[in-house]
């Protein structure tokens, strides 16, 4: 090649280069313009016709407001409620919850109707698309008459606060808005922009309300399903199959599955033992813990018999495979009341949980729960179990049941060894027939849990 033709061909070559980076450049500059056209306009749509506040309706939405839970990530104690405050771990940084208190500098008092279901059904405010820690992919379920109602609550049943919110801790490039736009292109319902949108298909009316119940305000979704690499939930509703409500890995501990079948699942729970749970946090099979304390008090203690029996009995529809019963069995309990603890942590148990729990594993109803058939220890991670082992719980307090009892921690008593050894002898005990852990499994809970 002479001197001349081998100048050409690095001048096509830069042209090309330069070609395809301006063309690259124009495409970035187009999408990321239409995330900030459709943050601007999503919603627009939507009514903007305020129904007058009536105290029925500022009633009804402080009852919706009980089923969405708002209380629990929106109040945090020695701020006025719905200030907000509350910080959660994302994995890019952390972020803090909003006030939404009336306020007009500070919370939401500059909020038309649809500024406000903007961001509770299409996951816009101020301009820029919300973080999906707010669960609007599954508000999106939610009727606009409750949003009305909400609306009318918050705007006029929240006593304003000037609390200024929290600036969130997501250093550059991550702070950027608007890669949130396309996750909620790709991931969010469409809200319904009239009437009350359909639940999963349901022809019983009870069912119905209870899939409208879970799947949209009760957002039960967000911690009992599983998440993908990208973060989104693998199903919003029951028709969207299977991975819906199968339990997943939230903040170090296990949200179990709610369908019904197989090893740690509610298969052996009646409707009647779900409603007990959702009103008190307890029930003959065990007994709320971690962040779901939390949702029954703040939120399912209050639900109605009827919603919490609705709620019940759309669960209950919900199936697993393979579909197996719990039998127990007393072989265990004999080896203990003969004297013999050669069963791999069963002298960990009997010095450390049999007082309580009992050498049956029975427990006792309300106060310390069985382990024997208990979902949480059959599931097939130990996670929520390590995690009580090592840092205790404290049984919710609500106003049927407003005594409560603390399971002591025991990371200071307890080795690692010690504590996968009864781990394993719980989870393999009484009938229970989930698989033993190791040393492995306790350390990154010891690491995380006390950080």
């Amino acid at each position: 090649m002479t001197p001349a033709a081998a100048r050409r061909a690095r001048q096509r070559n830069r042209r090309r280069v330069f070609g395809a980076l301006g063309i690259a450049a124009a495409a970035g500059t187009a999408i990321i313009g239409s995330t900030f056209l459709s943050d601007a306009m999503v919603g627009m749509g939507s009514s903007d016709d305020a129904a007058s506040p009536t105290p029925e309706l500022i009633a009804r939405g402080a009852y919706l407001a009980q089923l969405g839970d708002c209380a629990a990530c929106h109040s945090v104690p020695g701020k006025p409620p719905f200030t907000g405050g509350l910080k959660m771990a994302i994995p890019i940084g952390s972020i803090y919850t909003s006030n939404i208190t009336p306020d007009r500098d500070h919370g939401i008092g500059r909020y038309s109707l649809q500024d406000f279901d903007r961001a509770l059904r299409f996951g816009v405010a101020d301009g820029h698309t919300l973080y999906p820690a707010m669960p609007f992919p599954s508000y999106a379920l939610i009727a606009p008459d409750d949003v009305q109602a909400l609306y009318a609550y918050f705007k006029n049943g929240v006593q304003p606060a000037a609390v200024p919110n929290e600036l969130n801790e997501v250093r550059f490039p991550f702070s950027m808005r608007w890669p949130l736009t396309i996750w909620r292109w790709l991931f969010a319902s469409k809200p319904a922009t009239a009437g009350r949108p359909p639940a999963s298909g349901n022809r019983d009316p009870i069912v119905a309300r209870g899939a409208y119940l879970v799947e949209g305000p009760g957002h039960c979704g967000d911690c009992h399903t599983p998440r993908a690499a990208t973060l989104q939930v693998k199903a919003l509703r029951a028709s969207d199959g299977s991975s819906f409500l199968s339990g997943a890995v939230v903040e170090a501990w296990l949200a179990p599955s709610l369908r019904n079948g197989g090893q740690g699942s509610i298969g052996d729970w009646t409707e009647a033992d779900l409603v007990g749970f959702l009103k008190t946090g307890t029930n003959r099979h065990g007994i709320a813990f971690g962040s779901m304390s939390d949702v029954i008090v703040h939120s399912t203690q209050g639900w109605t018999n009827a919603d919490a029996t609705a709620a019940a009995r759309f669960l209950k529809t919900l199936t697993a495979e393979p579909a197996t019963t719990f039998a127990y069995d007393n072989t265990t309990h004999r080896a203990l009341l003969a004297g013999d603890a050669s069963q791999r942590g069963a002298l960990v148990y009997l010095n450390n949980c049999a007082a309580c729990h009992r050498p049956d594993g029975k427990g006792y109803d309300g106060v310390f729960p069985s382990l024997a058939g208990n979902p949480i220890v059959e599931s097939a991670s130990p996670l929520s179990l390590i995690h009580i082992v090592l840092h205790g719980s404290t049984t919710p307090r609500t106003d049927s049941t407003p005594a409560q009892f603390t399971m002591p921690a025991f990371d200071w008593r307890m080795s690692d060894q010690d504590v996968a050894d009864v781990v394993s002898f719980i989870r393999t005990a009484w009938g229970n027939h989930a698989q033993s852990v190791d040393m492995a499994a306790v350390v990154p809970v010891r690491r995380e849990t006390t950080k």
